[in-house]
C-alpha cells in the first residue's frame, strides 16, 4: 500500500490527549508491550506535542520534544510506517528546537531505529542501555542557531483614516486589493463561502499569490463558515492555497453562535479593515489604517480561530 496523503499539526496536550494516547497505545502498549505507567508519564504535559493525520483527521503518528530538548515518543501506526511520516514527524520537532533556540537535541533511540536518527545527523553517545524492557542507545544531534534578524526601528503610525461605506462590488473588491496590497505579513478573511463574485476573481486571486510568495513567517488565515459550499465548486483561491500550504491556514466554525454569524470581514497587520454586515451583500465599509476597529475584528477572528477545526476538506497532500 502506497499512502502520502498526510499532514502533521502542533498538538495541544489537554484538548488532544485522547488522540496521543490512541497512538502510543497501539505501538508502544500493545505492539511492544511498554508498561502503560511507563509509557505515559509526568513530563508528557510540559513536552511540545506533534500530531500526523490522515485526510479524515485521524491520528497516525506521535513525537514530543521535552523542555530540555530531547526527542521522544515517535510513534507511527504500523499501516503508516516507510511513508515519510516518521522522517516529516522528526524534522518538525528539529525545527521546533531550533525555533525554540535550542543547541543541540538528544534521544534515547531504541537500537532497530538507530539507523533512522543517523540519517538525520544523530550521534552516538555512550553505551547501549535498556529501557522498559528494550536496548537503547542515547544519541545527540548538534543543532545550527537561527540568524538572528536584525532589528529595525518601527516607522512611526500613519495617521487614522476614516471608515468609508462600501456600496457596490466593484469598491468592495477595490477595498479588499488594497488591504492585500499593504499588507506586511499578515491577513485575516473571514467569510462564509469565500463568495466567488470577490475572491474567485482573477486580480484577487493574483494579489493574494504575490503576497504569499513575498512573505517568509507569515500567511494568509481563513474562516470559512460554510466549507461543503465551497467544496463543491471549482474555486481559484482555494487551488492556490492547495499550492501554497505553507502560505495558508482554513478553518470551519464549530460553535453554533459562530456558525450563525451573518456578517464577513477582511483585516490586514497594517491596521485596515473591511466589514459587511450582511455576508451576501456588499454595503458595508472600510479603512485602509483605523487601529481601533481592526483591534476589534482582529480578536473576534483570533476567538473564533482558537475554537475552529482544521478545514481538511481542501487539503491536496500532506508533508
Amino acid at each position: 500500500m502506497n499512502i502520502s496523503n498526510f499532514y502533521l499539526e502542533p498538538a495541544n496536550f489537554q484538548v488532544d490527549l485522547e488522540d496521543l494516547h490512541y497512538v502510543r497505545k497501539l505501538v508502544f502498549v500493545d505492539e511492544q508491550q511498554i508498561a502503560p505507567e511507563v509509557e505515559f508519564d509526568d513530563l508528557d504535559s510540559q513536552c511540545h506535542h506533534f500530531l500526523a493525520r490522515d485526510l479524515q483527521n485521524r491520528p497516525i503518528g506521535t513525537g514530543r520534544l521535552s523542555p530540555e530538548g530531547k526527542v521522544g515518543r515517535m510513534a507511527v501506526l504500523p499501516e503508516w510506517r516507510h511513508q515519510h511520516v516518521g522522517e516529516s514527524l522528526l524534522r518538525v520537532l528539529i525545527e521546533k528546537a531550533r525555533n525554540l533556540g535550542l543547541t543541540a537535541i538528544t534521544a534515547s533511540a531504541q537500537i532497530t531505529a538507530l539507523g533512522f536518527y543517523e540519517k538525520f545527523g544523530f550521534s552516538k553517545e555512550g553505551e547501549v542501555f535498556m529501557e522498559a524492557g528494550i536496548p537503547h542507545q542515547a544519541i545527540k544531534l548538534m543543532l545550527q542557531p537561527l540568524e538572528k534578524p536584525v532589528r529595525q526601528t518601527p516607522k512611526p503610525r500613519d495617521p487614522s483614516v476614516h471608515a468609508a461605506r462600501l456600496e457596490t462590488i466593484e469598491s468592495t473588491l477595490a477595498a479588499i486589493l488594497q488591504l492585500v496590497t499593504d499588507a506586511r505579513r499578515e491577513l485575516y478573511i473571514y467569510s462564509r463561502d469565500l463568495e466567488y463574485t470577490l475572491y474567485g476573481q482573477n486580480q484577487m486571486v493574483d494579489a493574494l499569490k504575490q503576497f504569499a510568495l513575498r512573505n517568509r513567517g507569515g500567511g494568509v488565515r481563513i474562516i470559512i463558515q460554510d466549507p461543503a459550499n465551497v467544496r463543491n465548486q471549482q474555486h481559484p483561491l482555494i487551488e492556490l492555497a492547495q499550492r501554497l500550504t505553507s502560505h495558508f491556514l482554513i478553518r470551519a466554525p464549530v460553535e453554533t453562535a459562530d456558525l450563525q454569524y451573518l456578517s464577513t470581514f477582511v483585516l490586514n497587520d497594517c491596521d485596515g479593515y473591511l466589514f459587511r454586515p450582511i455576508g451576501n451583500r456588499y454595503e458595508g465599509h472600510w479603512s485602509p489604517n483605523l487601529p481601533a476597529r481592526n483591534r476589534q475584528l482582529r480578536e473576534e477572528f483570533e476567538r473564533v480561530w482558537q475554537c475552529s477545526r482544521p478545514c481538511t476538506e481542501f487539503r491536496a497532500l500532506g508533508l
